[in-house]
């Protein structure tokens, strides 16, 4: 009988790192809404309905999901992982809607983004990485569960650049963070060894049942930049618009790997 299937081992992050990189991601985004009229602030995005003051109102509140749940008794072990986090979001959507509109409703963005920034500085210092916070989908680290806010971050900050036309930096290790962690989705979604793809300079995951490829150039490769890749993680493109704007690479029979993505919307 052939021996099982060793599965990968988990990708570690660097806490330090990603502490920081909520931070400096937030204080972007701050950055970028501090310089907003009333007019832009009233804009349209492309999540539903929502106007940019109530997408700013959502990101305040997934950062300040951290001070919530560290406000709570720490349960005995963690329960999820970080792959199963993206899995999570799709059933809340509605909580989470009525939840920003409420938000935006009762505060002015930049006050709000102030006082989440205060917060969450105050409120993480003093925790060690492998505090055990009462999260969604289960218990999970607080080193793991930044990372998923480096994630909302990064993908509402792009959100926010496409809505008001303006340019906003990417803190590097919170660009890297998503990049694999979405990266690492696809590849458990769709195990197998027979197409790699790349997301230079973060990420590269073999993924999709096949012949595995073990040395040389594989046979079926996808390459793509971080933000395209991000978007085409998350449902803000498609895998056939990218490829039209050669935004991506894919060569190999099997290296059109649209009918597995999005991997989270």
């Amino acid at each position: 009988m052939p021996p099982a299937a060793r599965k990968p081992r988990a990708r570690q992050y660097d806490p330090k790192k990603t502490r920081a990189a909520v931070a400096a991601q937030l204080g972007h985004v701050r950055d970028a809404v501090r310089a907003l009229t009333p007019e832009q602030l009233a804009l349209p995005t492309r999540l539903g309905d929502w106007t940019v003051r109530e997408l700013v109102a959502h990101l305040a509140m997934a950062v300040g999901a951290v001070a919530r749940s560290l406000a709570q008794p720490a349960p005995p072990r963690p329960e999820a992982t970080l792959l199963e986090w993206p899995s999570a979001s799709a059933p809340l959507a509605s909580s989470v809607d009525e939840r920003s509109r409420a938000l935006a409703a009762a505060h002015e963005p930049v006050d709000l983004l102030e006082r989440t920034a205060a917060e969450y500085t105050e409120v993480v210092g003093p925790e060690p990485d492998d505090r055990v916070m009462v999260v969604v989908p289960g218990a999970m680290r607080l080193s793991d569960f930044l990372v998923t806010r480096c994630l909302e971050l990064v993908v509402h900050t792009d959100d926010l650049a496409v809505a008001t036309g303006q340019e906003i930096p990417y803190d590097r290790q919170a660009l890297a963070n998503t990049t694999r962690l979405l990266a690492d989705v696809l590849a458990a979604r769709a195990p197998g060894g027979s197409v790699e793809v790349r997301v230079p300079p973060f990420a590269v995951v073999q993924c999709v049942e096949g012949p595995k490829h073990t040395r040389g150039t594989p046979p079926n490769v996808v390459e793509t930049d971080p933000l395209t890749w991000i978007r085409l993680a998350t449902g803000r493109t498609t895998w056939a618009e990218a490829v039209d704007a050669a935004r991506v690479s894919a060569g190999g029979e099997r290296a059109d790997i649209g009918g597995y993505l999005p991997v989270m919307s």
